[in-house]
């Protein structure tokens, strides 16, 4: 085999293994979850009911019709809109989330293992960013207004801030059924069992007291389920 053939064969499979690294493409026209596993074929992590009973309200979602309880110590309450609250999702790559603000709250440094997410806002003024990747971690921020929009790479640090005196409101799309999340500050020092003290202390480069402070904490959780 040549040269130029290999490097070839290893492009094309290299863009294919890129191109598969989202949701797969759907191979019929939905898929209902359901977690009944009595007549269903496992499909994409969620059983799929028989087509012909699909109905309305498998496609339906009201929850972000009204906003979400910031009274927290964050400031701020995601609603989320994927396949656990709309099962005719399953397949079809997309979600969407509300995000409510109250008066300079945070929805903390966090990632979506799973997918990209572009917000838009619908009201307020959000201060927002995210982080790049080892060695560079740069910060690209931007502060945002009423009926901008923003676009956070999958599986980036990430973060919105309401800089403004009033309620925030903003509505996040995401590419995947599924996105995931992980709350960075809830992950390391609110993990069960806890990391150990020694881990921290030298990754963070602080005194043990800090990270039993830390550990000892309350993380918030700003997310609906």
């Amino acid at each position: 085999m040549g040269a130029k053939t290999f490097a070839y064969i290893v492009l094309l499979a290299t863009a294919f293994s890129v191109a598969s690294a989202s949701d797969p493409s759907p191979l019929q026209d939905f898929c209902v979850a359901v977690n009944d596993t009595k007549d269903t074929v496992f499909v994409n992590g969620k059983f799929c009911k028989d087509p012909k009973l699909a109905t309305p309200n498998d496609f339906f979602f009201s929850g972000l019709r009204l906003p979400g309880n910031t009274s927290n110590k964050l400031g701020s309450m995601v609603t989320p809109a994927n396949v656990a609250q709309i099962p005719g999702l399953n397949t079809l790559g997309v979600s969407l989330a509300r995000v409510d603000f109250s008066p300079y709250g945070l929805n903390p440094p966090h990632i979506h293992p799973r997918a990209t997410e572009i917000l838009t806002v619908l009201e307020g003024t959000l201060y927002v960013g995210f982080v790049t990747s080892n060695p560079e971690n740069r910060l690209i921020c931007k502060v945002l207004y009423k009926g901008d929009v923003f676009v956070f790479p999958q599986g980036l640090i990430h973060f919105q801030l309401n800089v403004g005196t009033t309620n925030a409101v903003a509505i996040a799309s995401l590419g995947s059924q599924n996105p995931g999340v992980i709350t960075i500050a809830n992950a390391v020092f609110g993990s069960k069992p806890a990391i150990s003290v020694d881990v921290l202390t030298k990754a963070f480069q602080v005194d043990k007291n800090v990270i039993n402070y830390l550990q000892s904490q309350f993380w918030t959780d700003n997310h609906t389920y």
